[in-house]
């Protein structure tokens, strides 16, 4: 199969951020997904063959599938398919967010842990206030039911972050690398709420001016869009564990 330097690219970066989730704790077996966007086209998107861990995957193992499910390019034939549920949810958030490159959806311990929480994600740190307006949807079952598409959407709206009650959690980002960024400090939020609450003690909670003082500087377009710088560094980081990825 040849592929455009576009698309190679991209699958590059997206098997990258696959083998990068379960060195950092936010794999599940075979299961949850990473969507990517093919630069110029509106439609196709690149997903993980449905049976393989994330440790596993490499550039031309990804799926090709467009918003409408249809399969353009699996490397596996009729051996692995793409997940029902994981086309139900990335292809909602492709389909009506043209900003959207890259779409991740985690089962984490401690993201499902504070997606159980009525609470929901509490602005007790730096990481964490970053998500200030972090958006929520409703548990609806497993995501199979392509009529949720809509109400996922209306919920997610223009946010580059959700929480899916008593679920887990999803980034839409512009980009592969500014969305494993987002995903790794979500995380890092989750588990840090899971570990203050089970202390027992008391929490400080900071003035909501401070609140939102810093969560406006973590705006992409204040600083800079985090997840860019750091990628170069995320690479070597893999190319010195698992170089398989490119494959």
């Amino acid at each position: 199969m040849n592929y455009s330097k576009e698309e190679w690219e991209t699958r590059v970066n997206l098997a990258a951020c696959y083998r990068l989730m379960p060195l950092f704790g936010m794999s599940d077996l075979i299961y949850n997904h990473i969507t990517a966007r093919i630069p110029g086209t509106d439609d196709e998107i690149l997903i993980n063959p449905y049976g393989y861990m994330y440790e596993e995957i490499t550039a031309s193992s990804l799926i090709k599938i467009n918003i409408k499910g249809d399969v353009l390019h699996n490397p596996h034939g009729e051996e692995l398919g793409v997940n029902q549920a994981g086309y139900v949810i990335h292809s909602a958030v492709h389909g009506a967010r043209h900003d959207v490159s890259c779409v991740i959806h985690t089962h984490s311990r401690a993201g499902m842990a504070v997606s159980a929480m009525e609470c929901g994600l509490l602005p007790i740190t730096q990481t964490s206030m970053r998500f200030k307006d972090i958006a929520y949807h409703d548990y609806e079952s497993v995501a199979i039911e392509m009529d949720e598409q809509t109400r996922l959407v209306a919920d997610l709206g223009k946010q580059d972050a959700m929480i899916l009650r008593n679920h887990g959690l999803l980034v839409a980002s512009a980009s592969i690398a500014e969305a494993f960024n987002a995903i790794y400090w979500l995380e890092m939020a989750c588990r840090v709420q899971v570990d203050a609450l089970s202390s027992g003690t008391k929490l400080i909670m900071p003035s909501e001016a401070v609140i939102n003082r810093t969560h406006h500087l973590y705006q992409p377009t204040v600083r800079r869009p985090f997840g860019l710088m750091e990628w170069p560094a995320m690479l070597r980081y893999l190319d010195r564990r698992t170089p398989g990825y490119k494959d």
